[in-house]
């Protein structure tokens, strides 16, 4: 990796054009397993800065609060009821702004490097309400002045608890200082889930999931606020390690330490790989770690939230605390970094210095239960039913496991969308040229194909590419990862297909009015944890969805990268 420019693959252009989308991809993904997308080592000292803001202004809220003792006495604050609850609601704030998850260029944000508060403070852009045709007052899919205040109170709303003192008495404080007023806390709940009525796309930038639920257990008071935020981190940890068990979390582990700037070494990069260069499927080293780190989630929760202090404790907070390190400085794709620190964070502040709190110490025991059951119930729904469920709430975090698309546009088709869709940044391949340059954009435009491919459900992709495009025309398209276009379309992404599907696709035509066969979009959902199988869609934008069918998931893990020729199993 170079400091300031990428390191890009070095090909022959005339030659390597010549040949198939499969064709052109392999040496894409051979320079991907054993260097990563290139990313130049100044972009990674970005995202640094980044999370060393992210700290700072954390300290500076906490330590600004009543009774603490100011910013210089953390060492006798960091671990109160009231901190931890400031630090969640900052962090839901950071996210929901826009400076979290899917934040710059590794999240393919160049310029703007976000997108979020510059999309939800503005009238005309695209919303997409979760149920418009069953909750009264969301249906349509503008964004009028009234989503633009609820947005706007949201943020209001959060500042102004994190300028709030702690009232009442609370026993588990040494400071002596109280929880922040039900008031404030019950108006951060109500705002973002009226908001997230008329646009989930807001509510789950949030990380509601994460951030909401736990602000529900500050309703709970006292120790009970403690007791029911581990239990919601045991849950998340639980979820997410239920979610990876599959197939498919291998090819997350061999692509993450490929771009990871911890694993520098080409010759470490490819220990990943079942047989570099002509074997790219994960090999023994993915597995592994693949493996250990299912367990270390499945298993550190549990035994931090059982232990109640002692050398346990110390031992199950230093593994989960180091897996979550691991995660951040591997500096993934989606760079979902202060969430991690978070996490880090929350080990320290809920588990170890109040080890003692255990959930048979619960003063009122239904609460507590109540929204433990409620969470986990989400996160077996999203398993059995992944269409239904987004992968934030589902909790299926980096499982390699979740609804993708890929967008075929023709350029009379992308006109459209720059002349009539309210956004901030330009359709993703404007964007790279205007980075790389016009004849270079296709590397990163193919390192990008590289990524997707790299994973399992890439391969099921670019196969239904053949089918999705007019025999022949596939060279008249621009094969477009969805969430590209839900970064220019929404102002935000995350991995979720549920943010790019047949609502999404409705929203654009509605504005351009696309041609048949101007627009066509692959539709592929996640595997059902209790099927071997992914079911896809094909749409055109105009006419609407015109074939749908039945992937087998080992055909895809079988597969190389560059291989296209998926079987497929056609219903209609």
């Amino acid at each position: 990796m170079g400091f300031l420019g990428p390191e890009l693959p070095t090909v022959d252009l005339a030659e390597w054009s010549k040949g198939t989308r499969g064709e052109r991809i392999r040496p894409m993904a051979r320079h991907w397993a054993e260097v990563g997308f290139g990313t130049p080592v100044i972009l990674h000292l970005f995202y640094l800065a980044k999370i060393g803001l992210y700290l700072l202004g954390g300290w500076l809220i906490a330590g600004s609060t009543p009774g603490l003792g100011g910013p210089t006495a953390a060492g006798s604050w960091w671990s109160e009821p009231i901190v931890f609850e400031k630090i969640v609601l900052y962090t839901m704030l950071f996210e929901v702004v826009g400076l979290g998850c899917g934040f710059g260029p590794l999240n393919n944000r160049y310029f703007p490097p976000m997108g979020s508060i510059l999309y939800w403070l503005r009238p005309g852009t695209i919303r997409l309400p979760p149920w418009p045709g069953r909750v009264p007052f969301t249906a349509g899919d503008d964004r009028t002045p009234v989503d633009v205040a609820l947005y706007a109170a949201v943020l209001v709303a959060i500042c102004v608890a994190l300028g709030s003192g702690g009232g009442g008495a609370n026993p588990v404080s040494h400071h002596g200082v109280g929880l922040l007023p039900r008031w404030e806390i019950v108006l951060i709940l109500a705002l973002p889930a009226v908001a997230g009525l008329r646009d989930k796309v807001i509510f789950l930038a949030a990380r509601g999931e994460v951030y909401a639920t736990l602000t529900v257990t500050f309703l709970f008071g006292g120790a009970d606020t403690v007791i029911g935020a581990k239990l919601i981190f045991v849950v998340i940890w639980l979820g997410a390690a239920t979610s990876k068990l599959n197939r498919h979390f291998p090819f997350v582990v061999s692509t993450m330490m490929s771009n990871s700037p911890v694993t520098r070494p080409r010759a470490l990069k490819r220990r990943f790989f079942e047989r570099f260069p002509d074997d790219l499927r994960p090999g023994r080293w993915s597995r592994v770690v693949a493996h250990v780190s299912t367990a270390v989630e499945m298993t550190g929760g549990v035994v931090l939230i059982c232990s109640g202090g002692g050398p346990v404790t110390a031992v199950a907070a230093t593994v989960v605390i180091c897996f979550h390190l691991a995660i951040l400085t591997a500096i993934p794709m989606g760079v979902p970094l202060e969430w991690n620190v978070f996490m880090i964070y929350g080990v320290s502040a809920l588990f170890v210095a109040h080890a003692g709190l255990r959930p048979g110490d619960l003063h009122h025991v239904w609460p507590a239960v109540l929204l433990t059951l409620l969470a986990a119930g989400i996160v077996i729904t999203g398993n059995l039913f992944p269409r239904k469920v987004s992968f934030l709430p589902g909790m299926r975090y980096y499982a390699g496991n979740w609804d993708t698309t890929l967008w075929c546009v023709r350029p009379s088709a992308a006109r459209k969308i720059d002349a009539h869709v309210v956004a901030i940044a330009s359709m993703p391949q404007a964007q790279l040229e205007r980075v790389y340059g016009k004849d270079r954009a296709v590397i990163p435009l193919y390192l990008g194909y590289a990524f997707r491919a790299m994973n399992s459900h890439g391969r099921a992709l670019f196969t239904l590419v053949h089918r999705a495009v007019p025999a022949g025309c596939e060279d008249e398209y621009t094969v477009t990862d969805g969430e590209r276009i839900c970064s220019t379309a929404i102002g935000w992404n995350f991995g979720d297909g549920h943010l790019h599907n047949e609502q999404l696709i409705a929203a654009l035509h509605k504005r351009c009015e696309f041609e048949p066969g101007e627009v066509r979009v692959i539709l592929l959902d996640a595997q059902p944890i209790h099927r071997q199988t992914q079911r896809y869609r094909l749409i055109d934008a105009a006419t609407g969805e015109f074939e749908r069918g039945t992937i087998k998931v080992a055909d895809l893990v079988t597969r190389q990268p560059w291989e296209d020729d998926v079987p497929v199993e056609v219903d209609r």
